[in-house]
């Protein structure tokens, strides 16, 4: 006692000081730091819980992110596949229809070569009647009229007239 009384301090005081602050720091764990401390947790715990979330969100958006990635690899194989069929349905489209129309161009110029062999036929047909009538013609004239050679010729001048007036 003489040694708190030689620093000047009162054991009263003192223990009331102490019993001053003991409550003071109970109030003030009670009603502050108590709630301030839940609080702080609660905030530690929810930023904690965040952070997981937000682990497992960027995990789940790489596993996204691959999954896109797959699914458009897939969706350009696909189409590329649909694109070779289409270029080859083309192709062979393409060939069908020169082969028909090769096919329908033979059939017109056939058509039309015997239709050009049937009229030259016809032409040739006329061309020898005509030159039979001529000759039958030409024929009975000389037979009817006396032949000597003047008059032969003369016949035979006028036979060419008729023929080239033809």
């Amino acid at each position: 006692m003489k040694i708190f009384s030689a620093f000047g301090l009162d054991i009263k005081i003192l223990i009331a000081q102490l019993i001053n602050f003991g409550i003071l720091l109970f109030i003030l764990w009670k009603f502050a730091y108590k709630p301030m401390f839940k609080i702080l947790d609660d905030r530690k715990k929810k930023i904690e819980t965040g952070i997981e979330n937000a682990v497992k969100a960027e995990e789940k958006l790489k596993e996204m992110g691959e999954e896109e990635k797959r699914v458009i690899i897939e969706a350009k194989r696909e189409a590329a596949k649909f694109l070779e069929q289409a270029q080859k349905d083309a192709e062979e489209s393409r060939k069908k229809s020169i082969e028909k129309t090769k096919e329908e161009i033979g059939q017109m110029i056939n058509k039309e070569k015997e239709d050009m062999r049937m009229e030259k036929a016809e032409v040739l047909k006329s061309i020898n009647r005509e030159v039979a009538d001529l000759v039958v013609a030409t024929v009975e004239k000389v037979l009817v009229e006396k032949m000597d050679g003047k008059k032969d010729e003369e016949l035979i001048k006028k036979a060419i007239k008729e023929v080239e007036k033809k």
